[in-house]
């Protein structure tokens, strides 16, 4: 399962020669975690206030391939590679058009409030496979 997200390059995403500030894609790829968390249905704020269960990431890996520019239209492509009982591991590709422009693999665990391990309820872990 794909999720794509889309999103224009604002000016204030660049630098000054117009080009995307590298940690931007951090945030562009954050996003798009979000809104496919929300595509599946699942209530992140409900989660913590009714299993006391919040999301982090781990762990990014990343690779800058190609530049993307101001006024750009990209595509964010999320994918789950690994579900465990409290990790969730994906590959997200920034693009624009067909040319991937930024990849990583990031590292998402499930925690209780108090920043131990937490394990996800069965039913959301179905629905990440």
């Amino acid at each position: 399962m794909t999720h794509r997200f889309s999103l224009r390059v604002y000016y204030e995403d660049t630098d000054l020669a117009g080009i995307v500030y590298y940690a931007n894609y951090l945030r562009f790829i954050e996003r798009a975690r979000t809104e496919w968390v929300r595509g599946l249905g699942i209530d992140q704020k409900a989660l913590r206030e009714a299993e006391g269960i919040v999301f982090a990431v781990r762990r990014v890996e990343a690779d800058y391939l190609h530049p993307a520019k101001f006024d750009d239209e990209l595509v964010v492509e999320t994918s789950p590679t690994v579900v465990t009982g409290a990790r969730i591991i994906l590959h997200q590709e920034v693009k624009r058009g067909e040319e991937v422009l930024f990849s990583a693999q990031v590292t998402v665990v499930a925690l209780s409030e108090t920043g131990h391990p937490a394990r996800l309820p069965a039913n959301i872990r179905l629905l990440l496979h």
